[in-house]
């Protein structure tokens, strides 16, 4: 106690020890930077081929997904989708989506519009097959999800901005590392809504069926998870809109589309170009928001 105190005496005597007082940052400061990247280096060196070989399923579902998008004749593309907004959603949500479709067309963005919409449906096809297992996984082991809890919160709150460093770093730049950054940045919500789900599914039904003989597996598949359907189609849609909301930030590292538009508009001052571009991107995500949310209703 007398040391602090004469240290503190000595510290008021001296201005400089004032600051120090008031501003004890100014003494240490924590290379965090320099930990990440010497880490992210690390991983680089020494994981590279095992990045590259995760990027072989995405990069092979993104081609054909955007080469049927792309070649497929525009009218016949839009009947297509009108036929299935409206068996999914109902004539007004049909109709929208024509019309939505065919104002892209007119504005000159169909192509740009194509590429990212395959892009969108990739992400969300490779969200679904990750996140709605980890979901299911986590509502049934409470570690589980007190382990993911933290990496989930860290994934949606972390600008999506950042995402964009090591994902270069381990990917390269192009269409491939656009879709990985979108699942990472998309995944989170459609995991916690599919936990969520699960979880809410009523105690006595699960009861009463395995008093009639029914497995685990048969309670999960038969029981559980249509019960939960509402929850887990939420948090598809979720992931729908925040994939179609990253299309631009990836567009900076090369990713086509209309988020390129809208980089290229606002690079060279141009409004009405970065107008079209983000134009089409509303029209996409409310034509899917709707389709996706009738799905769930």
């Amino acid at each position: 106690m007398d040391k602090l105190l004469s240290g503190y005496l000595i510290a008021t005597d001296n201005p400089k020890g004032i600051d120090i007082i008031l501003n004890p940052f100014q003494l240490y400061t924590i290379p965090l930077d320099d930990w990440i990247s010497k880490i992210i280096n690390f991983v680089v060196d020494n994981f590279r081929p095992f990045f590259q070989a995760v990027s072989l399923p995405i990069d092979w579902g993104l081609k054909r997904i955007e080469w049927g998008f792309t070649n497929t004749p525009p009218l016949i593309f839009i009947i297509i989708i009108g036929l299935i907004a409206w068996q999914l959603a109902g004539r007004k949500i049909a109709l929208y989506s024509i019309i939505s479709l065919t104002l892209i067309g007119f504005v000159g963005a169909w192509e740009q519009a194509m590429i990212s919409l395959a892009l969108v449906v990739t992400a969300v096809l490779f969200c679904l097959v990750v996140g709605i297992p980890v979901g299911i996984l986590s509502a049934k082991n409470d570690r589980l999800e007190r382990i993911i809890r933290p990496l989930l919160d860290v994934m949606q709150t972390l600008p999506s901005f950042v995402y964009l460093v090591p994902v270069v770093m381990l990917f390269g730049i192009g269409e491939v590392p656009g879709v990985i950054a979108t699942i990472i940045f998309a995944i989170p919500p459609l995991i916690r809504l599919t936990n969520l789900g699960i979880r809410q599914v009523s105690s006595e039904v699960i009861e009463a069926a395995l008093a009639f003989g029914s497995t685990p597996w048969q309670v999960l598949w038969e029981a559980q998870i249509p019960l939960a359907m509402p929850t887990i189609l939420a948090g598809i849609n979720q992931a729908i809109l925040m994939a179609l909301s990253m299309s631009v930030v990836t567009s900076m590292i090369a990713v086509p589309g209309l988020g390129q538009m809208v980089l290229r508009g606002v690079g060279r001052l141009d409004v009405g170009l970065a107008a079209v571009g983000g134009l089409g991107i509303v029209l996409l995500a409310i034509m899917l928001d709707r389709i996706t949310q009738a799905v769930s209703r």
